[in-house]
């Protein structure tokens, strides 16, 4: 029962669509960690309404600027090739 070795160095292409891939997949802890940034900036007392304000604007910049970073990110990524071997541990 001989396995195909996976060469040790990828093609560009290859290469760039896992990176592509790996951005994917961080995105989501990155927008987590975007957005509970406000939760460190102190507290709110009526001297700091425009820093609220701030806060405020801040979140809907940083969900835009995710919602953009998604888009981006899905235009960039392929389908998985067919004849591409599953990583072990999945399914048959």
């Amino acid at each position: 029962m001989a396995r195909r070795s996976r060469p040790v160095f990828l093609d560009r292409p290859r290469y760039r669509q896992s990176r592509v891939r790996d951005a994917a997949r961080l995105l989501p802890v990155v927008g987590a960690v975007l957005l509970s940034l406000p939760l460190l900036w102190g507290g709110a007392s009526d001297a700091d309404a425009p820093t609220n304000s701030g806060a405020l604007l801040y979140l809907f910049g940083a969900w835009a600027a995710l919602i953009a970073a998604a888009f981006v990110l899905s235009r960039r990524l392929r389908p998985d090739d067919e004849d591409e071997d599953p990583p072990e541990g999945r399914g048959r």
